[in-house]
């Protein structure tokens, strides 16, 4: 069933709350998580969409600017996919723990790879072998590409750095076994993405769902002053979210945006960005023209992705140990982050994309610029977001096209 299948029964706040709070009857399987978040947040797309365009309905389009909702599901499965190319990987460490390999072309049909990304994953999967990987540890680990920018290894610097990369992390995890070392990273990617795309939507789907529900019990007009006034959140601080908002409001159509909130609020609490953004979205709908209403939307966005990475984010990417059985998640996301990709509807980012539309960082031309970025590194991130926000802003319906939940293979 698609996800427009599943929006065309209506946006249930009953169904919602499902998702997002009620008790899960067994343990679940990372996809299974990223299917019921990525079902959320469909289905939060819709409902806060309305807020900015009142005439949104249930897998509809707008031609209002995004709102960070709206880039959430899209966010959510490349997350999935992710997590799909680990698990997968891990299947097949296990099976040629039973029955390894005697070639690579043995164990590239056992990832049942074809076309394009097989060689791709082949490419890779030499390079890591030449550096001591053994044959289905470098064909696994290799695979986690499958669902990224493959092509952005045409390029020799970038196929280098991220095969030493790889390889480097391997030879650092613990094991006595070399399957045990490429498992280490497969997991470590997964549990990454897992715990990162669990925090952000429990912290800012739920705090939508609030919204939505607070909003829907309003009597009268909701307008930005009774969101600030009568909205609120565990730690927020109504004097913090309406200063937050009165700047938003003042500096809209500042040319860069306002992107630096640490700067901008050094003491402000950031459950306070999320009731701001709340109110400026309201303030979105009642703008005088398309143009004010999409510079107040996209203020708001920023306070809400910054929440997300700052807060969320950060803590479980770069969370300054590394846990039993992973290897270092700053490393796996720097080995991976020229290959970064996500299809926002029918429109794609890339990392390397982004690198490449800026400065070179270090002016070496024997590096390329993407292997000079790091996704665990804030900033790094911060910046490439901004980048796809405001690709994603030239074609506003594009988003809307809303992609279909990952099931996850294995049951």
């Amino acid at each position: 069933m698609t996800s427009l299948a599943v929006l065309g029964r209506g946006v249930s706040a009953l169904v919602l709350t499902t998702l997002l709070l009620a008790p899960r009857a067994h343990a679940t399987t990372p996809l299974e998580d990223n299917r019921r978040i990525t079902l959320g947040y469909i289905q939060l797309a819709y409902a806060l969409g309305a807020v900015v365009d009142p005439t949104l309905r249930p897998g509809g389009t707008s031609t209002a600017r995004p709102i960070w909702f709206v880039f959430a599901p899209h966010a959510s499965r490349t997350g999935g996919q992710g997590m799909l190319a680990a698990a997968l990987a891990r299947r097949a460490i296990a099976a040629a723990r039973v029955q390894p390999s005697l070639t690579l072309t043995q164990a590239l049909n056992r990832l049942d790879l074809t076309g394009t990304v097989r060689v791709l994953v082949e490419s890779l999967s030499v390079e890591l072998i030449l550096r001591g990987m053994t044959i289905d540890g470098a064909a696994s680990v290799a695979s986690l590409i499958t669902a990224m920018n493959g092509g952005a290894l045409a390029d020799p610097r970038t196929l280098l750095a991220t095969s030493q990369r790889l390889a480097a992390l391997y030879w650092s995890a613990a094991g006595p076994h070399p399957l045990d070392r490429a498992d280490a990273i497969a997991l470590t990617l997964e549990r990454l993405l897992n715990e990162g795309n669990l925090a952000i939507f429990t912290d800012i789907g739920g705090s939508g769902q609030a919204y939505l529900d607070w909003r829907r019990q309003q009597t009268g007009p909701v307008t930005p002053e009774a969101v600030l006034a009568g909205f609120t959140l565990p730690l927020a601080v109504e004097a913090e979210a309406r200063a937050a908002h009165a700047y938003a409001v003042a500096h809209a159509e500042d040319s860069p945006r306002p992107f630096q909130i640490s700067q901008l609020f050094p003491t402000l609490h950031y459950k306070s960005l999320l009731v701001a953004a709340f109110a400026l979205y309201e303030e979105a709908r009642l703008a005088p023209t398309p143009a004010r209403r999409d510079a107040l939307i996209a203020v708001g966005n920023n306070y809400v992705a910054w929440r997300e990475q700052y807060d969320m984010a950060q803590p479980v990417f770069s969370p300054g140990t590394v846990f039993p059985g992973e290897v270092s998640r700053p490393g796996v996301l720097q080995a991976l982050t020229p290959l970064l990709k996500t299809e926002f509807g029918t429109q794609t980012w890339t990392y390397a994309d982004f690198a490449y539309s800026r400065p070179d960082p270090d002016g070496n031309p024997l590096t390329s610029p993407p292997t000079e970025y790091n996704w665990a590194v804030f900033w790094d991130r911060w910046l490439g977001i901004l980048y796809a926000f405001d690709q994603a802003y030239t074609d506003p319906a594009a988003l809307w096209v809303m992609p279909d939940p990952i099931v996850d293979p294995l049951g």
